[in-house]
């Protein structure tokens, strides 16, 4: 499998030069694809398009790769290839390539399932990947139903979940539900580190499962030094869909006489639940910071990132930077693959 490693450090030097080109203004292939993205889906605006581009070159670095496949040396690629059918989300620009990395470098064949509304760039993505090995080009299909695959990963809903465990029960399956990250503050965090809060809370509109939507912080907690360093972000009021939300759950809130607290494009409501909709932010107060961690860990299935100073936790500003071994829901992508292919 460390045979990968030339393959996947050239379709990174490709990317970055896709990336590297746009940002120049110099005409080439990936202008047009961000093009028509951002044309079908406005959530997917041009930065944070090449934002995620960012990301996945970011998360292909060379010594992050050996790390990687060194973990799974031992397994060659197998004359075993099971097809392996991958059900994408579209909630934020390529959210599923991870997915396909892992089936394609496990040695498996990818029939995908793409969503409507990430239609375009991660199939670019896919298309060039593939160009830059051989052997994979007969390993990837893009396809408008999974057909009798031999197992399946599927990004949804909480509604979809229940029905796709019934439809693939008796396959090999990863069936990811809705997650949110949050962050546990103690009102003594940086300039700095709450201006990195930011990218955590509003980076692709909040639509991502690893944005923050929940903020855990102390009695007597004040927002202003959150408020003062959100206004950079004040962009977002020239975002009509963006803007439509705030709107919208602003009149409720105001209607249903609930109070909140506003920078006039970020609602701040205090609120149990750690799923909030776009535009607002859900905020409760704790008194003991290790029986929060015990509730916390007692509903993980909620959860996909938790944000703080301490060790162990994301960093102030890493949410939507994961490594290659930052799997969703925490369940191993790969080692899921690989398995895959001994599975009777």
């Amino acid at each position: 499998m460390t045979s990968l490693l030339p393959v996947l450090s050239e379709f990174r030097d490709s990317l970055m030069l896709g990336v590297q080109n746009y940002r120049s203004q110099v005409d080439c292939a990936l202008a047009e694809v961000i093009g028509r993205a951002y044309s079908k889906n406005s959530w997917f605006t041009p930065e944070n398009q090449l934002r995620m581009l960012e990301s996945i070159t970011a998360m292909l670095e060379e010594n992050k790769l050996k790390n990687w496949l060194a973990q799974y040396a031992e397994r060659p690629f197998s004359s075993q290839k099971k097809n392996i059918g991958i059900i994408m989300a579209g909630n934020i620009p390529a959210v599923g390539f991870h997915d396909l990395l892992c089936v394609l470098s496990s040695g498996n064949q990818a029939s995908v399932k793409l969503s409507s509304d990430d239609s375009i760039l991660v199939k670019w993505l896919g298309e060039l990947l593939v160009s830059h090995y051989k052997n994979w080009k007969d390993s990837l299909w893009w396809v408008e139903k999974i057909h009798k695959p031999d197992a399946v990963i599927v990004t949804g809903s909480n509604n979809t979940a229940r029905y796709f465990q019934y439809y693939f029960s008796s396959i090999p399956h990863i069936i990811r539900k809705n997650r949110n990250g949050v962050a546990i503050l103690t009102g003594k965090e940086s300039k700095e580190e709450l201006i990195a809060l930011g990218h955590d809370i509003l980076d692709y509109f909040g639509l991502g499962c690893r944005n923050v939507s929940k903020l855990y912080v102390p009695p007597g907690y004040s927002f202003n030094n959150l408020f003062e360093v959100l206004q950079s972000w004040g962009g977002l009021m020239q975002h009509n869909r963006y803007m439509n939300n705030y709107d919208y759950y602003r009149a409720v809130f105001l209607l249903n006489k609930i109070s909140f607290l506003t920078n006039n494009f970020v609602i701040l409501k205090e609120d149990v639940s750690i799923a909030s909709p776009v535009s607002v932010l859900h905020f409760s107060y704790y008194e003991n910071e290790k029986a929060l961690r015990q509730w916390l860990s007692d509903h993980s299935e909620l959860i996909q990132c938790i944000v703080s100073q301490q060790p162990g936790d994301i960093p102030f500003g890493k949410t939507q930077q994961p490594g290659l071994e930052d799997y969703a829901d925490g369940l191993n992508t790969m080692r899921f693959c690989l398995d895959c292919q001994v599975a009777s």
